[in-house]
């Protein structure tokens, strides 16, 4: 049980949030129409390596 509250606390960061937040925001953009396949990838791929790349350096 205490492993899990753990994990909870880790995912609810600003920076977690953050990170979840702006993959939601641009997956819908993007099946809007609102921004094409390509910046989405670029974005994303930009957000998902800052927020891994800030993990590894933690651990």
């Amino acid at each position: 049980m205490r492993f899990l509250w753990e994990r909870l606390n880790r995912l609810l960061t600003i920076k977690s949030i953050i990170t979840l937040v702006l993959t939601a925001v641009f997956a819908v953009l993007t099946l809007k129409g609102a921004v094409n396949t390509e910046q989405f990838m670029t974005v994303f791929t930009t957000i998902i390596a800052f927020y891994f790349g800030t993990q590894a350096k933690k651990d």
